[in-house]
């Protein structure tokens, strides 16, 4: 790719990124590496807007001995590039922690170790990201009869008069992940999620003797009925799922090739049938599936307790939560055992609900794009295999959502697997964009310079 005229460029980006976890690190990580190889009339023109103040990545499951459950080598950049120094490995080196880490024998990093080397990546991108931004809206602008860029409008959460407008030719919505609740919970002060729960704890008075029910089947479920048993010496646990026992997670050699980069590029291809039997098949690789240590010591404890007493551990399979109803100082859990239909009531201090997460609708981000976005006849966004919504012929501009597309692009889609490849096959998608875009003249007319550039331009690092 030949460099471009600076004047015609002046104030579009060629990418801007909608929220700032590990999919758009990663994204960020492949672009400085792309720019530090090319001139700079040719390096890539890219931010990212985060609603947080500053990066963090499910603090409130930073549980104290709990691990990752994907390899090191997975991380954000060495699958795309393993001379990267945005590796894992660099990082622990960076660390000094390199040879220890070695002597740790473990493919599986501790979650607190992660997310200090994500908090490090994601450091060392700061002159890309813009924090406390929250994306209102993307409008369609129209350039000689096609909509060629987007204008990314933006403002501070709770500060809804004030707005700042970026234009782009692509947008890469990564908003995540948010809780999945049961559709008769409300969470509240006695009732939380567990994406909260560190959070949470920490703002609870303490009392002599608690009672806790945690809801769910799933890895986070027994990670926080593990947590509160070990955190609370006096508290009863109460675990409640429909399973009749907790399911070991399916992380054998070959199952894990589910989440192979290859394995991507099949299921995209497959039959619509064929995609919904892989993901029934593999789902418990990822879903409703936990670690068979965890499993083994939570048994271990229920068996002790059941030796030696005082019982403080519950398990309270095959059952369901039919109700949660709010008392003043707790809640009251109406729990139906599955086989008999017997009904219990539990009063409870505290109710945590670990029962998952969704991949966040990017319609809730797309505002007045999503008319140019095509549809299936199920309703979903079409996602073509880069990761892109495929839109209507009158629109040459990029919108791309990964980490909301398992249905199209398998399991793997909103996990850390695939982060780096499929990083690099954004970058390569936009770069074909660009390849195949003729010179355009007078891209920033219409709007004026303070409208669109942030408050303080940030220097790109010269490395």
């Amino acid at each position: 790719m030949g460099d471009r005229p600076p004047t015609a460029e002046l104030g579009v980006h060629d990418v801007i990124g909608v929220g700032f976890g590990p999919s758009n690190i990663a994204l960020g990580i492949a672009i400085q590496e792309h720019n530090s190889s090319v001139s700079a009339g040719a390096a890539l023109r890219a931010i990212f807007l985060e609603r947080q103040p500053r990066f963090g990545w499910h603090r409130g499951m930073l549980l104290d001995g709990a691990t990752m459950q994907v390899s090191f080598l997975k991380d954000l950049a060495t699958l795309r590039n393993p001379s990267s120094s945005f590796s894992f490995l660099n990082y622990l080196h960076s660390q000094n922690r390199l040879v220890d880490f070695i002597n740790h024998k473990t493919m599986f990093p501790l979650r607190h170790e992660y997310h200090d080397y994500l908090e490090w990546a994601a450091g060392r991108l700061d002159y890309l990201v813009e924090y406390d931004t929250e994306v209102v809206d993307l409008r369609p602008v129209v350039h000689e009869g096609v909509v060629a860029y987007i204008d990314v409008i933006s403002g501070r959460p709770g500060q809804p008069g004030r707005t700042v407008v970026r234009r782009a030719r692509n947008v890469v919505i990564a908003a995540g992940l948010e809780p999945r609740l049961p559709e008769n919970a409300e969470l509240g002060d006695r009732l939380w999620h567990n994406h909260d729960l560190l959070h949470r704890l920490a703002q609870m008075p303490s009392t002599p003797r608690q009672r806790f029910v945690v809801v769910g089947a799933g890895q986070s479920a027994a990670e926080v009925t593990e947590h509160l048993h070990t955190r609370f010496p006096q508290a009863e646990v109460f675990a409640v799922f429909a399973r009749y026992g907790l399911t070991p997670a399916d992380n054998s050699g070959f199952v894990n090739q589910i989440f192979d980069p290859d394995a991507v590029d099949e299921f995209y291809h497959a039959p619509e049938g064929v995609r919904e039997m892989l993901l029934t098949y593999h789902r418990s690789t990822n879903y409703a599936a936990v670690d068979m240590d965890l499993i083994d010591e939570l048994y271990r404890r229920s068996y002790q307790e059941k030796v030696r007493g005082p019982q403080r551990l519950y398990f309270l399979r095959a059952s369901q939560v039919e109700a949660y109803e709010a008392l003043p100082d707790g809640t009251r859990v109406h729990i139906r055992h599955l086989p008999t239909g017997d009904k219990r009531v539990l009063d409870t201090d505290i109710v945590v609900l670990a029962t998952g997460y969704n991949a966040r609708d990017p319609r809730r981000v797309l505002g007045s794009m999503e008319d140019a976005c095509l549809v299936s006849d199920s309703g979903r966004l079409q996602v073509a295999r880069d990761y892109s919504i495929e839109t209507k012929p009158d629109t040459t501009a990029g919108i791309y959502v990964p980490g909301a597309s398992e249905f199209q692009h398998g399991i793997s889609s909103s996990l850390l697997s695939n982060i780096s490849i499929r990083a690099g096959e954004i970058l390569d998608s936009v770069l074909r964009r660009q390849e195949l875009e003729e010179p355009l003249a007078a891209i920033g007319q219409g709007i004026t310079a303070p409208s669109y550039l942030p408050a303080q331009h940030k220097a790109q690092p010269q490395n």
